[in-house]
């Protein structure tokens, strides 16, 4: 088989066949557009000889026992690249009556057609496999793939961040893994996305908010995310909380000092009154001997009336 240097499709999928995954595959097939494996019992990396397969536009490895990393050269699949329709040697559709089969937005689908536009089902499934390492970041130079499904592995660091580049993402299953750190904000830009799960892994922050992410209702697509607050999740965001009862304590604070200004004030005030008032009259008393002369003849005058009134009442 590895002489068939012109062979366009190969499936092999849903078999008992094992051992690692030929080599020779990304060397002597250099215009193999589709590669379907899925479903075996095939061991081993996934060696950087498939990285040769640049004309590949449908890669199926999926419920295997693959380990090790995901190879970083796989951004040389160079017909993953494009939304144009991609053309091999004068081939760019599926020109005969056989089918093939891809996971497309979470469900088996068999493409049966007698001509398929290849760009149009531009897909990754390494899903259900022993796969380890980070996603690497060239895979988000294939700015052409319409599905990608990495899920039921063993994956670990923080999703890319430029993931946002393809743009032509419909399809994206990251769930199952062990990935870390916050869901990137380039993500709003997949205008295209219509199914998403990134459920039981372990991203926490804010799930960012776009006019298209809003449209994935369901919060069991970020399920097992103990760290992940906001919509549509019912768990609310930390900082928000913690905002809001900082600012509330800072008002309580405010007011609590406000109230304390004000009982100074009063004091204050209180005290300059009774100064002004003591020194005003009886530092004048003190000064001028005329007015205080004057003010004890009124206070005798008024204490005896006032004695003279209170014994008539008590006779009576």
């Amino acid at each position: 088989m590895k002489n068939c240097s012109y062979l366009f499709s190969l499936d092999i999928g849903d078999n008992k066949f094992s051992g690692q995954l030929p080599n020779w595959l990304g060397g002597n097939m250099s215009i193999l557009s589709i590669l379907s494996m899925r479903s075996n019992i095939f061991s081993g990396n996934i060696s950087s000889e498939f990285c040769g397969l640049s004309h590949l536009n449908v890669l199926d490895l999926s419920n295997n026992g693959l380990i090790g990393h995901i190879p970083h050269c796989i951004g040389n699949w160079s017909a993953m690249k494009y939304r144009l329709p991609t053309r091999h040697h004068g081939i760019s559709e599926i020109s005969n009556t056989e089918s093939f089969r891809i996971v497309w937005k979470g469900r088996e689908l068999e493409y049966k057609y007698r001509y398929v536009t290849l760009d149009a089902v531009n897909s990754i499934d390494l899903s259900n496999n022993n796969l380890s390492g980070e996603i690497p970041v060239e895979l988000t130079s294939l700015i052409g793939l319409r599905t990608l499904n990495l899920s039921m592995n063993h994956l670990t660091g923080k999703i890319p961040g430029d993931i946002g580049e393809m743009k032509w993402l419909e399809s994206l299953d990251l769930s199952m893994n062990k990935i870390v750190g916050q869901i990137p904000t380039s993500m709003t830009s997949l205008t295209f996305l219509s199914y998403l799960n990134l459920s039981y892994n372990s991203l926490s922050g804010i799930i960012p908010t776009s006019s298209q992410l809003q449209t994935l209702e369901d919060p069991s697509i970020y399920q097992g995310n103990v760290g992940l607050c906001g919509l549509p999740l019912h768990t609310n965001c930390s900082d928000d909380s913690d905002q809001n009862s900082t600012r509330g304590d800072d008002e309580d604070k405010d007011g609590d000092v406000g109230d304390e200004f004000e009982k100074l004030g009063f004091f204050i005030s209180m005290a300059l009154g009774f100064i002004v008032g003591f020194w005003g009259v009886f530092g004048t008393l003190s000064i001028k001997k005329s007015w205080r002369k004057a003010y004890f003849g009124f206070v005798e005058r008024v204490t005896m009336r006032v004695s003279v009134f209170i014994l008539v009442l008590l006779k009576d």
